[in-house]
């Protein structure tokens, strides 16, 4: 039976004007999360903790240390600063929205994406890599396995520089798993055998992100990650897409006039290749503390110890290295790559969130000590606990 004109028309007109109303109302909500993220934001340095920044100007003097640095406590901003060149070679000196290549902090934006697939239905987690590429030679190697470093998986950033022939263009994702594919490497372990941290699992899980997805995954994580958190100046950047990667900061190795040259390493992505500022990672932080980008039950699984402690104290979860001393709960991530070294950390217990992003590959970040006891929390560093997680005092 055919709908009369005018009953189509005016399901017609609804429908417009439904859709029309979703998207102001979700206009209205983007507004006000942009209003909260500026408030967020805001940080008087005349109003600067006096000790850390003491401590900061300590560190960049003594240790070295070169880059941006961002701490929170209790929702709010208590110190900010920038410390030396963004590029030495031209004497660029760093601004506090300088975009950094997170390295290895880049993982846990990588365990997110691979959550919120699962939260869909289009990953689990005891999901075979085989499922996803077909061909793939290591059995028994699942998601969680690739999650928790406990894949037994051979390397592929050192496979890779003895079968790579184009040392200019930059590898993508398939192109480092067909490598492993096509040439099978010895496995360094059997499936759940250890914990043994290695790129080749968040390369792999960037690649899953983008076949359970169907989109890049640069642009999965701009839609899913980084616009709901407010992340307004970090990206997905990799050698595979650009000639160059467009970033004014340039990473240098120990010596100054060592500036570290791109190369096809860094092309692959989900192990590394999210560029972004310490300001939008103190926007992740609270996305992450209001629920905005996974549900409670499933962001506080990630959080849990998984591998066999070190020291008592030390594990990884989902995506985020744990520290567990008594009373108090934290995540964390390391990065170290081409001239970045970066730290990130959050005090879940405490309320406390430290950014420190550097483009001078140094040991300035060894030397936090005094900065853990400025702010009143656990020293974060393993060799100032025993075996049995006890604190050593040096």
């Amino acid at each position: 039976m055919r709908l009369p004109l005018f009953l189509i028309v005016g399901l017609v007109f609804y429908t417009v004007v439904s859709c029309s109303s979703a998207e102001q109302k979700q206009q209205k909500i983007e507004k006000k999360q942009s209003e909260l993220d500026s408030l967020a934001l805001l940080y008087n340095p005349a109003e600067a903790d006096r000790q850390i920044d003491s401590f900061m100007h300590n560190l960049h003097t003594r240790s070295g240390f070169n880059g941006n640095v961002l701490i929170a406590k209790k929702g709010k901003i208590i110190y900010q600063n920038s410390f030396g060149w963004a590029d030495y070679l031209h004497k660029d000196s760093l601004k506090i929205d300088s975009r950094f290549e997170l390295a290895s902090v880049s993982k846990p934006m990588t365990a997110l994406a691979i959550l919120q697939l699962m939260d869909q239905g289009k990953v689990s987690l005891d999901q075979e890599v085989e499922t996803f590429f077909p061909g793939f030679p290591y059995p028994g190697v699942t998601v969680r396995q690739l999650l928790t470093h406990r894949s037994g998986l051979p390397n592929y950033v050192y496979f890779s520089e003895t079968v790579w022939k184009d040392r200019k263009k930059g590898m993508s994702n398939m192109d480092a798993i067909n490598l492993l594919i096509e040439h099978k490497p010895a496995r360094y372990g059997k499936p759940d055998g250890r914990f043994q941290y290695n790129n080749s699992n968040y390369m792999l899980l960037g690649g899953i992100v983008e076949k359970a997805s169907g989109q890049s995954f640069a642009d999965y994580m701009e839609q899913h990650i980084f616009k709901p958190a407010g992340m307004k100046h970090t990206a997905v950047l990799s050698r595979a897409m650009y000639d160059k990667i467009p970033t004014d900061v340039i990473g240098h190795d120990r010596i100054w006039r060592r500036s570290v040259v791109q190369d096809y390493l860094d092309g692959p992505v989900g192990d590394k290749g999210i560029y972004s500022t310490v300001q939008d990672m103190y926007l992740l932080d609270i996305a992450l503390k209001e629920g905005r980008l996974l549900p409670v039950n499933l962001l506080d699984s990630a959080y849990v110890p998984r591998s066999d402690a070190k020291r008592g104290v030390f594990s990884y979860g989902y995506g985020w290295r744990t520290f567990s001393p008594a009373n108090s709960q934290v995540v964390y991530h390391t990065g170290w790559w081409h001239g970045f070294k970066n730290l990130y950390v959050r005090n879940l217990t405490q309320d406390i969130t430290i950014v420190l992003l550097s483009n001078m590959v140094n040991g300035s970040l060894n030397n936090l000590d005094n900065l853990y006891r400025i702010l009143d929390m656990p020293i974060l560093r393993q060799n100032a606990y025993d075996a049995q997680g006890g604190f050593v005092e040096h």
